[in-house]
């Protein structure tokens, strides 16, 4: 298992030159123009997110049965997408895959999996386009089948239709888990993150185990930005968040109006899809 150095100041976050916004401006889920949109498929995430629903769609979409297709053509597909759960932006997925491989670039030059990560993680989102409403794709997401922790965006607004919110048996601490059973274990509310892991597994990808798990975490805000869950965690996961927090600085602080020509930049990481996702991919 690879150690992460995060050079001699760890808490310096990646900030392009033409980085617009202050970090704090950032994930702001509490005003602007944008907020409506945002709230309202939080609201319909979080009334049908339940582990009877999550349960469902893992044997819907995890046996990967439903179109084939590269990994490039699959990141094209985003400029048809605009994620209505994003406060920060308003333009096609497609540019922020760029955005956030080119970053992680810029600092890592030499982890060549790395970058493919940053330019492939949202790529599950291409479910919004077969069919699934945006609340069971994009957003942050959370553990079913135990409480819902506070730092969940919109945690104390948007739940009250959710039946799991009005079983017992799942409102505890644990609910259906076991203490530090390990998030291997654990069932997240359905979305991107868990449906392109589990397609990269399914296509046997060769990237490796830590750039999975950003990939499967990367939108698991409550874990990695306010330390929630911690109770579920095993050593593994202990190991692998490092990992996660570095590509959260990548995922979210390269979010700018300035796009970038991605056209003279798919040579580039179309050599990286070949050496550790070739060919044509279930999906």
């Amino acid at each position: 298992m690879r150690v992460l150095n995060l050079g001699p100041d760890p808490s310096l976050a990646y900030r392009p030159d033409c980085l617009q916004k202050d970090k704090e401006e950032f994930r702001n889920f509490e005003s602007g123009e944008l907020f409506d949109r945002v709230f309202n498929t939080y609201k319909l995430m979080h009334t049908h997110q339940t582990l009877d629903f999550v349960k469902k769609k893992h044997l819907e979409w995890a046996n990967c049965n439903h179109f084939s297709m590269t990994m490039m053509d699959s990141i094209n597909s985003l400029d048809a997408l605009v994620d209505e759960s994003d406060p920060d932006v308003d333009f096609p997925n497609s540019f922020h895959a760029f955005q956030t491989a080119e970053g992680i670039r810029r600092e890592h030059p030499d982890k060549d999996w790395f970058q493919l990560v940053g330019l492939i993680h949202d790529i599950g989102k291409i479910m919004a386009l077969y069919g699934e409403p945006q609340w069971a794709v994009v957003g942050d997401t959370f553990p079913v089948g135990c409480k819902f922790q506070n730092s969940i965006v919109f945690r104390n607004s948007t739940f009250e239709d959710n039946p799991d919110e009005k079983n017992f048996a799942l409102k505890t601490e644990f609910g259906i888990y076991k203490a530090h059973c390990g998030l291997d274990n654990v069932l997240m509310s359905w979305g991107h993150d868990e449906y392109l892991y589990r397609a990269l597994k399914f296509n046997k990808c060769t990237i490796p185990e830590e750039g999975l798990t950003m990939i499967r975490f990367h939108s698991f805000y409550p874990w990695h930005s306010n330390g929630d869950y911690m109770h579920l965690c095993n050593e593994k996961d202990q190991q692998m968040l490092p990992w996660v927090k570095e590509f959260n600085k990548f995922d979210l602080y390269t979010k700018t109006t300035e796009l970038p020509d991605a056209e003279k930049l798919k040579p580039y990481y179309q050599s990286l899809i070949d050496k550790y996702c070739p060919g044509l991919l279930r999906w």
